[in-house]
């Protein structure tokens, strides 16, 4: 996991109040929201994460299905900061 992806996951974790989970299990290719999410993370935690994504990075996404692709992994998450910021 690069230094980005390690970021994101710690500012997910803090933004989700997720005081459980084992930082060193999450991979840069699982996934983010949903059931198969070893956060446990579900669609308004989504919001969140965008909301404090865009405060902390200045980078937005526009609509629903932007979100949901963005939102996939932390690699996906840490290559669309990339390329938008």
């Amino acid at each position: 996991m690069d230094p980005l992806q390690q970021e994101l996951l710690e500012l997910i974790c803090t933004t989700c109040n997720l005081d459980d989970v084992d930082l060193d299990k999450i991979g840069p290719d699982d996934p983010l929201i949903g059931p198969e999410s070893p956060l446990g993370t579900d669609s308004l935690d989504a919001l969140e994460i965008a909301v404090t994504v865009q405060k902390e990075y200045g980078v937005r996404m526009d609509s629903e299905n932007t979100s949901r692709v963005v939102l996939q992994s932390l690699a996906t998450l840490a290559a669309y900061i990339r390329d938008n910021s």
